[in-house]
């Protein structure tokens, strides 16, 4: 990379380079705003779910408790919401490390300017390339999180059978 402006580069070309990887970060954003607010769904249904157990376990201990079967049934929901919300955790995580990489993707090209002697290259080339990885596999966790969604919904519906 060229270092400062003697190497043929305006400001405005230098700034463009700096912003290039914001249109990465901005898809990032986008993807952790829904996901995160998935999450905060998920959570929020096994909190309701698990209210609904303790509150069963509670009459429980009456003789004519009848809702074993919807206790049961309460058990294994929440265990599989929570590899769920593991799944969508997962995918948060996968999103904001992406957002850093390629923010430190522009900090790089800024210094590869302003820094005489500093080489750049690579490292922006790997940086950029970790974050477009970690996007990767933040949309792979959102795949297996729609899989494991569905299944959920499928016992549901079978456990009411």
């Amino acid at each position: 990379m060229q270092n400062g402006l003697e190497g043929g580069f305006s400001v405005i070309q230098i700034i463009q380079l700096i912003l290039a990887p914001a249109v990465m970060i901005n898809a990032c954003g986008l993807l952790l705003l829904a996901t995160s607010s998935k999450y905060s769904s998920v959570m929020g249904t096994i909190r309701i779910l698990n209210e609904e157990k303790r509150r069963l376990f509670k009459k429980a201990g009456e003789k004519n408790f009848e809702d074993l079967r919807r206790l049961e049934s309460l058990s294994r929901q929440i265990d599989r919401l929570i590899v769920r919300a593991k799944l969508v955790r997962d995918s948060v995580m996968c999103y904001t490390g992406a957002i850093a990489l390629f923010i430190l993707t522009s900090l790089l090209i800024g210094m590869g300017f302003l820094i005489h002697g500093f080489e750049s290259e690579s490292a922006i080339i790997v940086a950029f390339l970790l974050g477009v990885i970690a996007v990767l596999a933040g949309i792979l966790y959102t795949f297996l999180d729609a899989k494991k969604a569905y299944e959920i919904v499928h016992f549901d519906v079978l456990a009411e059978e």
